[in-house]
C-alpha cells in the first residue's frame, strides 16, 4: 500500500531519478500544463519534474513555479525534495559538497511569488522554511560525497551570475551557498503545506572567490556528481519516515480551484 508521496524536483544536472523506471504524465493546473515523470520506489509514489525543462531550456527566472508545486499538490505530495545547484560563498565549503541549508535571504526580483494573489490576504510564516525533519533523515544517511548540514542559501534573480562586490556583500550577510531557484519554490511548497529540503549541490566558489565562474562548469561537476546524486536522492526517499514529526505548517489554506 503506498503511504507516502514524495516529489523531486531536479535542478542543473538532475534531469530524471536513475535506475527506476517512469511513466510520463501530464498535469493540467491553472499555471500551465506541468510534464511530471511518476515512479514507484519502494512503498513511495515519487513524482518527479525537472525545473528547468527537457534539455534545460527554461531558464531560472522564467521557471513556472507556481505550475510545478501546484502540479505536485494536485497529486497529492507532501514533500519535496528540491536540488539546487549552487555556488560556494564559504571557503568551507568546496565544490563537490552538498548542503542541507535550512534558510534562505531572497534577492530575486521579478517572480511571481505566491498563490495568494487575493482578495484575501494571506501572510506565510517562513520562520523556517526547510522541513528540519527531513534534513535530519538526510544528515543521518552514509553520503558518498561531503555533506553538511544547515546553510543559509542566498538566491538571486538570474540568470546572470553574481558580481564580485555582490559576493563580499551576501557574505558579510551571513550566506553560506548561492543560486537562482530555491525562492520561490520553497515558499510556494510553504503556502501548500508541503514539507520542502533542498540538496544543494556546490558545483564552484562563487565570484571573487575563484576565477571568472561559466554555466559549462557548473554543468561538469554537476555531471561529475549526478550518479551519486542519484543514488543518495533513492536512499533518502526510501528513509523518509511515513509520519511527520516537523513543525512545519500543515495544509490549512485550501489552493488552486
Amino acid at each position: 500500500m503506498i503511504k507516502v508521496k514524495i516529489g523531486v524536483i531536479g535542478g542543473s544536472g538532475i534531469y530524471k531519478i536513475a535506475g527506476v523506471d517512469t511513466t510520463e504524465i501530464s498535469v493540467s493546473t491553472e499555471y500551465g500544463e506541468v510534464t511530471v515523470y511518476a515512479a514507484i520506489v519502494g512503498d513511495r509514489e515519487v513524482f518527479f519534474l525537472a525545473r528547468h525543462g527537457k534539455g534545460h531550456s527554461v531558464p531560472p527566472h522564467r521557471v513556472n513555479y507556481r505550475g510545478n508545486i501546484m502540479a505536485l499538490k494536485t497529486l497529492g505530495v507532501e514533500r519535496v525534495i528540491a536540488t539546487n545547484a549552487v555556488g560556494s560563498l564559504n571557503p568551507e565549503i568546496g565544490p563537490g559538497t552538498v548542503v542541507l541549508v535550512d534558510q534562505f535571504l531572497d534577492f530575486t526580483k521579478s517572480r511571481p511569488v505566491t498563490f495568494f494573489e487575493g482578495p484575501e490576504v494571506v501572510h506565510t510564516d517562513m520562520t523556517y522554511p526547510y522541513c528540519p525533519q527531513m534534513i535530519d533523515v538526510a544528515y543521518s544517511l552514509r553520503a558518498p560525497f561531503p555533506i553538511r548540514k544547515g546553510g543559509v542559501m542566498v538566491v538571486t534573480e538570474g540568470p546572470r551570475f553574481e558580481s564580485a562586490a555582490e559576493v563580499k556583500a551576501f557574505r558579510l550577510l551571513g550566506g553560506d551557498v548561492v543560486g537562482m531557484t530555491s525562492v520561490p519554490e520553497v515558499v510556494l511548497a510553504r503556502e501548500a503545506g508541503m514539507c520542502y529540503m533542498s540538496l544543494a549541490i556546490v558545483s564552484n566558489f562563487a565570484a571573487g572567490l575563484q576565477g571568472a565562474v561559466t554555466h559549462d562548469e557548473v554543468l561538469e561537476i554537476m555531471d561529475k556528481l549526478n550518479r551519486d546524486v542519484q543514488m543518495f536522492l533513492l536512499e533518502l526517499i526510501r528513509a523518509i519516515p511515513s509520519e511527520k514529526t516537523c513543525p512545519c505548517p500543515r495544509d490549512s489554506k485550501p489552493i488552486g480551484r
